[in-house]
């Protein structure tokens, strides 16, 4: 018998970029089951490393004109940072692509977008915390934002409740699936782990397609590497909180993509939006921890659903 909470269904579901580094084919695959997938929105586009270069603009935005074939809403995800000139140059031909929105994860990408007077969407790395900063992104041309990661639910309604007082109307995007993204530095993690030169790394991080799982001396997987991103060591999963998003304001709930298993993924948040969670759930979505500590004023790596994380 599956519970109901009040329906929700007016929350939108949306596919994050994929934060690993995968191969073409699985690129293709997975982005050919997505447009199937009962998600409206769909974000392309590398995030981490320049040097992924399997995918060019132009492969993206074919995909994302597929997809935008069969209904989906497609965003693209500009680089989280910028390291030179060639990265710049990569960001300027992205912002001015001319068929569909940036999500800008960096200031420079809002610099230009704003500048050439181009809607966008602002990333959860620009650390969007307040009303005036807020604003300031809406005038110009702010048309979504995302959360930070680490916001609690509390914090977040109080956010929104200002941004309505004054008139900011663009839609707040809850990170509600997936590992953490939690900081990048111009080191990378991945290739150090082999012993090799950034910039001779031999793509080492695609050998591992849903990150590198760095555990403490007890043993804890506590973070997962990513090349010169860290993520979170469990994966958040706010099925149950989607009502409760729905009621503050929160307008998209973004799931973060892994290499198996996503659509079983998208479909409980699907059928959770429309207040079908299984009791009890027979769904084990992940094979990894699971965490929600942020959205509940705690530790992200703690579970109240299950305890802190062993």
């Amino acid at each position: 018998m599956p519970t109901s909470s009040s329906p929700s269904s007016s929350l939108q579901l949306a596919l994050g970029p994929v934060l690993f580094y995968w191969t073409r084919e699985h690129y293709a695959d997975f982005y050919r089951e997505a447009a199937d997938w009962p998600v409206e929105t769909v974000t392309l586009g590398e995030t981490v490393c320049s040097r992924r270069r399997d995918m060019k603009l132009d492969d993206w935005l074919g995909l994302g004109r597929e997809l935008a074939q069969s209904g989906k809403r497609v965003v693209l995800a500009s680089q989280t940072l910028i390291e030179s000139e060639a990265d710049l140059r990569d960001l300027r031909k992205l912002c001015d692509n001319g068929e569909f929105t940036v999500e800008a994860n960096d200031q420079s990408a809002v610099q230009r977008l704003s500048a050439a007077g181009l809607p966008f969407v602002a990333g959860a790395a620009l650390n969007l915390y307040n009303p005036a900063t807020l604003a300031v992104l809406s005038r110009a041309g702010m048309q979504g934002w995302q959360a930070p990661v680490e916001m609690s639910r509390t914090d977040l309604a109080r956010l929104l409740a200002d941004c309505r007082e004054q008139g900011i109307e663009a839609p707040c995007e809850v990170f509600a699936y997936g590992h953490l993204p939690l900081a990048w530095s111009s080191r990378c993690f991945t290739a150090r782990r082999h012993q090799k030169p950034k910039d001779r790394c031999r793509f080492v991080c695609q050998k591992y397609p849903q990150g590198l799982a760095l555990r403490s001396q007890e043993s804890r997987e506590v973070f997962t590497l990513n090349g010169i991103q860290t993520l979170s060591g469990a994966c958040q999963d706010l099925r149950h909180e989607v009502g409760d998003m729905a009621e503050m304001g929160v307008g998209i709930a973004r799931l973060s993509p892994r290499p198996e298993g996503m659509a079983e993924v998208v479909s409980a948040f699907d059928a959770a939006r429309r207040g079908a969670l299984p009791a009890p759930d027979p769904l084990a979505l992940v094979d990894a921890e699971v965490c929600d500590g942020y959205w509940h004023g705690r530790p992200g790596m703690d579970n109240t659903r299950g305890g802190a994380a062993p």
